[in-house]
């Protein structure tokens, strides 16, 4: 009969190991999340496809026929749709994985796992709507006649960074939403107001060159541009420099959500 020795300090220096030892439940909760989603729902996945075209169409409207905003040569649906395609991920990740936590409240209570994977998964649902969306984006560049460029090869490291900029923030606050339930009534708030200070409606060039370190502080800022430098041929607007700023930030806060959330994750099933 196998033993089973319980000693301090074992479960953290296993806690990696155990991510990878538990990677089924990390499946298992992902397509739950997944198929949850739209079960009993009249139109099904045209849900992922309907919220980022309607933005796209009013974004449209309102910076590209009456703002006049400049396009850089592309078509401005196009520029926009560009940047809603990681802004949707984004503002999805960031919503589903602050919650992720209270939501499985009573799996969290009766059973050890590495907790990381629920907010993780509900990442990784995130990224099925992205993907969703991505075939509309290709429909669009059929619709233009913008054909793909040599920096196609690029956006799985683009896709990698907006995960990284979700998850971050992601694990900070549903780390924090455990103990303190008021940011469930900030984070839908902050996720609005970052629609319109991220550039998904307009490009990055109509920010002044003398604040560009300022807005670049904001990690979707390098993500959008990078997309757009990717799919629109280079005519997104981006910077080296905000870029690598972006990026920065980006590993940064990512650095932070992961020593968080592991910091006050062994009083999760106590506190939840």
């Amino acid at each position: 009969m196998a033993r089973i020795i319980i000693e301090p300090g074992h479960i953290e220096r296993q806690y990696w190991r155990d991510l990878w030892h538990y990677r089924e439940l990390f499946y298992v909760l992902a397509w739950r999340d997944i198929s949850v989603r739209y079960k009993q729902t009249a139109i099904g996945v045209v849900w992922a496809v309907l919220k980022p075209l309607l933005t796209t169409i009013i974004f449209t409207v309102i910076f590209g026929k009456l703002a006049k905003i400049p396009s850089n040569g592309v078509p401005y649906p196009l520029l926009v749709m560009a940047g809603n395609l990681p802004w949707q991920f984004f503002s999805s990740s960031l919503t589903d994985s602050s919650q992720s936590l209270v939501t499985n409240s009573n799996l969290i209570s009766k059973v050890y796992f590495p907790r990381m994977i629920i907010p993780a998964g509900a990442v990784i649902t995130a990224l099925v709507d992205f993907l969703i969306t991505f075939g509309l984006f290709l429909l669009l560049m059929a619709w233009f006649h913008v054909l793909p460029t040599w920096r196609f090869v690029v956006l799985p490291f683009l896709v990698a960074m907006a995960f990284l900029a979700a998850l971050g923030p992601g694990l900070l606050l549903t780390a924090l939403n455990v103990k303190y339930r008021d940011f469930r009534y900030i984070i839908p708030f902050v996720v609005q107001i970052g629609a319109y200070v991220s550039p998904v409606g307009f490009p990055s060039t109509i920010v002044p060159a003398s604040w560009r370190w300022l807005y670049s502080l904001n990690p979707m800022v390098g993500v959008i541009d990078g997309f757009r430098w990717a799919l629109l041929g280079g005519k997104g607007g981006l910077t080296l420099p905000s870029f690598a700023l972006s990026l920065a930030v980006t590993i940064f806060f990512a650095l932070l959500g992961v020593r968080y959330f592991r910091k006050t994750e062994q009083s999760f099933a106590d506190v939840i």
